[in-house]
């Protein structure tokens, strides 16, 4: 029933983030509404303590992470493939950070992560691949619809179709961590709250 509601769990859950890089500014449909959402959830993560991951595609032809993030340098990796982490009868996966990341990391009661959160660009290329390769390793898989963009509005949105398709849970950057929190008791809601209201409201995509 877990898997089939979609959970996510502080402990058992990371943040990923793909691909936000500074060339990219110019070319992604509505690039300040995933940057705006985006750092809402890293700064979320944050105050929460869970885990942010971050990646960049090939950095030296397409810079670095933008500023406005704040993700952290040693949580930062480069890669060439699409997907964040590589399949899973792929021989060397072990190479990958991400995935020893995945395989190492233990929450405070010694749990490993089951569930991510997935928001970045471009969402026809490494955000699908990375979701469906997460799938694939079993994890529950949450990504982010106001936090992932492509160069063209449709690759957005026929990639959204594709991984509802796969069992992927398509949600908002709000709901997510609401969902998390589970209660207005939890003792870092007030420091969520005020996030929020802190937060800008960004363009919306059209879908």
């Amino acid at each position: 029933m877990a898997t089939l509601m979609g959970c996510a769990k502080i402990g058992r859950t990371a943040f990923f983030c793909c691909d936000i890089q500074q060339r990219f500014a110019p070319l992604i449909h509505k690039f300040p509404t995933v940057i705006g959402n985006s750092k809402f959830l890293i700064d979320t993560a944050k105050i929460l303590s869970i885990p942010i991951i971050a990646t960049e595609q090939n950095p030296r032809a397409l810079g670095k992470t933008v500023d406005e993030l704040g993700v952290l340098p040693e949580f930062t990796f480069s890669k060439m493939r699409c997907s964040m982490v590589d399949p899973p009868n792929l021989v060397n996966q072990q190479e990958n950070p991400v995935d020893r990341f995945l395989t190492s990391y233990r929450g405070p009661n010694n749990q490993s992560i089951d569930s991510v959160v997935l928001f970045g660009i471009e969402a026809h290329v490494c955000i699908l691949q990375t979701a469906l390769t997460l799938i694939e390793k079993g994890l529950r898989v949450h990504v982010i619809a106001d936090a992932i963009s492509s160069r063209r509005a449709y690759d957005r949105k026929i990639a959204i179709e594709r991984m509802k398709q796969s069992g992927i849970w398509i949600t908002t950057s709000e709901s997510i961590v609401f969902q998390i929190l589970e209660t207005a008791d939890h003792p870092n809601f007030k420091a969520i709250s005020n996030l929020m209201k802190s937060t800008p409201t960004f363009e919306a995509f059209d879908d």
